[in-house]
């Protein structure tokens, strides 16, 4: 299997569960909840595909694609509960799926002959994109507006990737040091508490 397919699968499958458990806690039912994760886990790479003209979208061209977020979903409504008590490790899950798909997303991008810069922008997009669609259908602001450092991290490793690519480093290892950027700067900030910036409010606005 293509390595940025099994790159590819392992992020739709940790964002699926993720887009599940929020679609739980709304009280959605069992199609809401698979909504949830099919877009949270294909929303990146559809918004990639489509972007960079690779269609019809490995989301709707390959079998497996629609079968991961499915059965991430359906794992979700099953187990919510415990998944639910494991929240850390899910978000630790959260964190490794969005190594993966920024990777994946600037890899794919530089293969079809994007620059370095928008090959970067659209691995951060494919990073981001699945959580945006699914706050914005779960009726809340996009974590990524509400100071979490998460698109900043994405964007950092896909930065990584196409600096490699262009130095013509071993493929495997600039994607190993672009992941692990993502994944590193993802949990720290999680583990510290770092936000991103956000504009001084006073009382009377």
């Amino acid at each position: 299997m293509p390595t940025l397919v099994v790159l590819d699968l392992v992020g739709i499958f940790v964002f699926a569960v993720s887009g599940g458990l929020v679609a739980v806690r709304k009280d959605l039912d069992l199609f809401g909840v698979l909504v949830l994760a099919g877009t949270t886990g294909l929303g990146g790479g559809f918004l990639r595909d489509v972007l960079i003209g690779a269609t019809p979208p490995a989301a709707l061209a390959d079998w497996r694609y629609l079968l991961v977020p499915v059965g991430a979903g359906l794992l979700t409504f099953g187990y919510h509960p415990t998944l639910g008590r494991m929240e850390r490790t899910v978000n630790v899950f959260d964190a490794c799926g969005l190594a993966v798909f920024c990777v994946a997303g600037a890899l794919k991008a530089y293969d079809v002959g994007l620059g370095p810069i928008p090959a970067a922008l659209l691995g951060m997009v494919t990073a981001i994109g699945g959580g945006m669609v699914r706050d914005l259908l779960a009726g809340r602001v996009p974590v990524v507006f509400r100071g979490e450092l998460y698109a900043i991290p994405a964007l950092a490793g896909a930065t990584a990737v196409v600096v490699g690519l262009e130095l013509d480093l071993p493929r495997v290892g600039v994607a190993l040091v672009g992941a692990a950027t993502c994944l590193v700067w993802r949990l720290l900030a999680m583990w510290r508490g770092w936000q991103a910036p956000t504009p001084a409010t006073s009382a009377s606005v």
